[in-house]
């Protein structure tokens, strides 16, 4: 079979332990985001199978429909809301998605740009190779009540490093979230406004769907201290579009520590929060560690086989099997 491997930012896939396994294979692997969907359907227009990391391009209706070839799309994680599912379905086309990751990546880097933030670091580190001395004070994490939103898989490992540093962990989400985290031990807000009023450090862990879009307002940012530090390491969709760089601006929160924006890849700087001092960002390296990488694309390749062998797993639209 034919298999394209597409937005494999670091050309990561073949270094990958998994790749061996599709030795016999014709396998072309793209480095970079195509956008433009005329475009997108040029490079995949002989593509069997196309492997795509996470979210990181949308499969709408008028790309799927200008694939005749292709019968399978494997989706690292289980997360397929930017693939068409109907229009894979109609052509006949098998969508798998299975596996969940492994959470610590994302909450490392939660806490890494909780570190970076409070501490100073990218502004200290330019300033040491520039010759440069102590130029700020940092913040200390102890004694600081720490917000999570969603005590979740990832929630639950930064709530749990939050304690170990000695801050106050308060949690808010729906009654399964705020559930889990009273039987850990931990403390849910009385409301709302007082979740987002009393944490020093706010740090968002919900997953992106129709729900939890834009759930993050403006009046909830408002609402935050002018010392407070806002961390997004799920989805930029979660707080209403615009609305953080206009709260920065506004001073409430101070600060923002961010991985994850509304349209990804951001090159060129090409982002309103990449020109604000007081926003640390990253780009969108929560789960991007080899060991992630190994478990997210091994379960993909996995399914590739079963689907070539006529035994498909992982499945999320059953209806398309034996359609083509």
């Amino acid at each position: 079979m034919k298999i394209a491997v597409i937005d494999d930012y670091q050309n990561a896939f073949k270094t990958l332990k998994c790749y061996s396994k599709l030795s016999g294979h014709d396998v072309t692997v793209y480095t970079d985001t195509e956008k433009d969907p005329a475009r997108l359907v040029e490079r995949l227009k002989d593509a069997d199978v196309v492997l795509l990391t996470q979210q990181r391009s949308a499969f709408p209706r008028a790309v799927i429909e200008r694939l005749p070839k292709l019968k399978l799309i494997g989706q690292t994680g289980r997360a397929a809301t930017h693939v068409d599912l109907a229009a894979c379905t109609e052509k006949g086309i098998v969508v798998s998605a299975g596996g969940s990751g492994n959470p610590t990546a994302t909450a490392e880097l939660t806490w890494g740009l909780i570190l970076s933030a409070l501490r100073n670091l990218p502004f200290e580190v330019r300033r040491l190779k520039e010759g440069h001395w102590q130029s700020t004070l940092g913040i200390a994490i102890h004694g600081k009540t720490l917000g999570i939103y969603a005590y979740g898989k990832i929630g639950s490992i930064v709530a749990g490093v939050g304690k170990a540093f000695g801050a106050r962990v308060v949690c808010w989400g729906r009654e399964g979230s705020t559930g889990r985290a009273k039987a850990a031990g931990f403390e849910v807000a009385k409301s709302r406004n007082e979740f987002f009023a009393d944490s020093d450090i706010l740090c968002l862990h919900l997953p992106l769907n129709k729900e939890t879009r834009g759930i993050v307002t403006r009046d909830d940012l408002a609402a935050m201290k002018t010392g407070a530090l806002f961390v997004n390491t799920s989805r930029a969709g979660l707080v209403a579009a615009g609305a953080l760089a206009e709260a920065l601006k506004a001073g409430r929160p101070g600060f923002a520590a961010i991985d994850v924006y509304e349209d990804e890849p951001v090159v060129g700087a090409d982002h309103p929060l990449l020109k604000m001092d007081k926003a640390t960002c990253t780009p969108h390296l929560g789960y991007v560690t080899r060991e992630s990488y190994e478990e997210y694309y091994d379960v993909v390749v996995e399914d590739i086989l079963a689907f070539a062998a006529g035994k498909p797993s992982h499945v999320l639209n059953l209806e398309a099997l034996g359609k083509k």
